[in-house]
């Protein structure tokens, strides 16, 4: 059974980022080259003609009437991108996939409102692949009591006192899970038995199954691709978070901060965007540190951050997440996406795998994350260019 079952089955911000290119920048020709970044147990090479026959199936897909009515009831999604959705196709011309090695090259080349759609299917289908070849059995079995005992800790965690914003918690999991079939069951049995704390996912086909909230904004490479737009790269972060402004006049407030930098960040969030944005999400550096120097942002432009949300999303399990929630919840909202502890908890060592943007227009792209090992660009000029217009140390 081909492992793609709906182009439904993404994260909610491709359609949100799609949707603002579409109307924007649809010109806009762009590259994704895909990473693993740490060492899988046997050579990903070896999945080359397995993907190949996934993405072949891939791109026989549709959007079904009911996927695109669901999308319509979504009250940021413009009725034109919706129609667009009912006659696109995924081209298989536009992506390669070749062996280097032991490595798999991927490259997604092409309008980047025909290419960009491309990375979390890629992602999870390389992860199905790679775990299939172990113990399934074993897998799942260790899977389910590891889940059970996730249960138990939010059970525990709901009869202490709480803060005065409540505890809510999403999954973030789809890109890197063991399967979909694993996916489901997590987010069936987290929804039927944790609904006090679990408040949705990512994944849009299964939002739609289980009637969940669909969760998500922007990504870095909807930042990352105004890099080469006709802006001043000073300004790329400016004028990226501008035109979200436009698009969703006030949906969608989640703003991502680290793709130069949350200290550059906050250069470019005056007043105006702080006012506009609901809240940020943290994706690298320290959890802390991060939600303090927003918290003190806000208060140097006299905004009550109880009227604001932190959401984080990096790296996160059910205990990082509590110990941040009792750090902060007593002063701001907060929220947390979990991905890979929710849906690839099984006693294997997950893939550290992306797919990332990293040229748009003919130009290099690059992310300056607050991790080292976030950096992402295939250009050392340009992200020592990036880094030296932002101010940040490089390497």
């Amino acid at each position: 059974m081909p492992i793609v079952r709906s182009l439904l089955e993404t994260d909610l911000y491709k359609f949100t980022m799609w949707q603002a290119l579409l109307h924007r920048h649809p010109a806009t020709q762009a590259e994704y080259a895909f990473v693993c970044r740490n060492e899988p147990a046997y050579p990903l090479a070896e999945l080359q003609a397995a993907l190949d026959a996934e993405l072949d199936h891939l791109c026989t897909l549709h959007f079904l009437e009911d996927e695109v009515a669901y999308l319509r009831g979504l009250r940021f999604i413009k009725s034109d991108f919706a129609d667009f959705l009912t006659v696109f196709r995924f081209q298989r011309k536009f992506i390669t996939v070749t062996r280097e090695g032991a490595h798999l090259r991927i490259l997604a080349r092409g309008p980047i409102v025909h290419v960009m759609g491309f990375e979390i299917f890629v992602l999870y289908i390389v992860n199905e692949l790679y775990f299939r070849r172990f113990d399934q059995a074993s897998a799942l079995a260790e899977a389910r009591g590891r889940l059970a005992a996730k249960i138990v800790l939010l059970d525990q965690f709901g009869a202490q006192p709480q803060q005065r914003n409540p505890f809510e918690f999403f999954d973030f999991g789809v890109r890197r899970r063991f399967s979909g079939a694993w996916h489901e069951e997590v987010v069936a049995t987290l929804a039927r038995q944790a609904p006090r704390h679990f408040k949705g996912t990512s994944n849009v086909w299964l939002a739609k199954r289980y009637d969940l909230v669909p969760i998500g904004t922007m990504a870095h490479e909807y930042m990352q691709a105004f890099q080469s737009f006709a802006v001043r790269l000073r300004d790329f972060q400016s004028a990226a978070l501008e035109d979200w402004v436009q698009e969703y006049r006030g949906d969608l407030g989640t703003a991502l901060t680290d793709t130069v930098g949350m200290d550059a960040f906050l250069r470019d969030f005056d007043l105006y965007f702080a006012k506009l944005f609901d809240g940020l999400r943290h994706d690298s550096g320290d959890p802390y540190e991060w939600g303090e120097k927003a918290l003190a942002h806000y208060a140097r432009l006299r905004i009550d951050p109880q009227t604001k949300r932190l959401v984080y999303s990096d790296g996160l399990d059910l205990s990082r997440a509590f110990a941040l929630y009792r750090h902060f919840a007593g002063r701001t909202q907060t929220g947390f996406g979990i991905g890979t502890n929710l849906t690839n908890d099984t006693g294997l060592t997950p893939l550290n795998i992306v797919m990332k943007l990293v040229s748009s227009n003919g130009q290099p792209v690059a992310k300056l994350s607050d991790s080292p090992g976030k950096m992402m660009s295939l250009d050392a000029t340009f992200l020592a260019y990036l880094a030296q217009v932002f101010g940040r140390p490089y390497p």
